[in-house]
């Protein structure tokens, strides 16, 4: 499995969420403190998109290989302040490939997309699903993995005109039902609202005055931090502070976002 957060609050160092915590992503990356089998290490690429002003396009930096071996992230992510971000390590699945265009965060426009987890009795367990996409949503997938298909179904939702969290919670309801036994932690934003979902896997909420925090493991000792029920679908804002957590029902059902 794959380790991810997502902020939305003041403006700070992208570094600041990535590298400095205690328990930040670049250490969880080599300890990650709940697997839950998924794996030891999350070491076959990683990548941190933010927005460099409000209501901007996202930015992407993503690599294969481990995030503490880049020489470059480190620079990087300490000049670039944001009040979004999303970031995510990879422990890639096996048999899927390890190639820069399949780690996350997945990008289209303002929206950053990331996928904790696998789709079961992969691809066969989720034709049927891929064949209502379009084809050229097909044919222009980021990698051929399990992840940048959930994004594509994501964005044929989103496209669609549903809310952020309708669209998460859908697609893991349907998902899930033809593809039991599947891992399906998604974080969605898009420098605005900040949405996650968990399906067999972790997912914490840090709340606090100025800032809200979604990610698959506490980066440091704060009470606040809470973890999330499984099989939930959180939808969070920083102005003002909201955390709105809803039950995934069948089919994707959450009642009114």
């Amino acid at each position: 499995m794959c380790r991810h957060l997502g902020y939305l609050g003041t403006a700070v160092p992208v570094a600041s969420l990535i590298a400095d915590p205690p328990h930040s992503l670049v250490h969880q990356s080599y300890a990650p403190a709940d697997m839950r089998g998924g794996g030891s290490v999350n070491v076959d690429g990683f990548g941190v998109g933010w927005y460099p002003a409000p209501g901007s396009a996202a930015v992407r930096y993503r690599r294969t290989g481990p995030i503490w071996a880049d020489a470059n992230l480190e620079a990087v992510t300490r000049a670039s302040t944001s009040g979004a971000v999303l970031a995510a390590v990879r422990s890639g699945t096996v048999g899927m490939p390890l190639v820069e265009t399949a780690c996350a965060p997945f990008t289209d426009g303002r929206w950053l997309f990331s996928h904790n987890g696998r789709i079961a009795d992969w691809p066969g367990s989720v034709a049927d699903l891929a064949k209502a996409l379009p084809v050229t949503d097909l044919l222009t997938l980021d990698a051929p993995t399990d992840s940048a298909l959930l994004w594509a179904l994501v964005r044929t939702r989103l496209a669609a005109g549903d809310h952020p969290a309708a669209a998460l919670a859908a697609v893991v309801s349907d998902v899930a039902a033809t593809a039991p036994g599947s891992r399906l932690n998604l974080l969605l934003t898009n420098g605005t609202v900040l949405v996650g979902t968990t399906w067999t896997h972790s997912l914490w909420v840090l709340s606090t005055p100025d800032s809200v925090a979604l990610a698959s493991e506490p980066w440091d000792a704060d009470e606040r931090w809470r973890e999330i029920p499984d099989g939930s679908v959180v939808a969070v804002s920083a102005h003002p502070s909201t955390v709105d957590i809803r039950p995934i029902g069948p089919r994707g059902r959450t009642g009114n976002p």
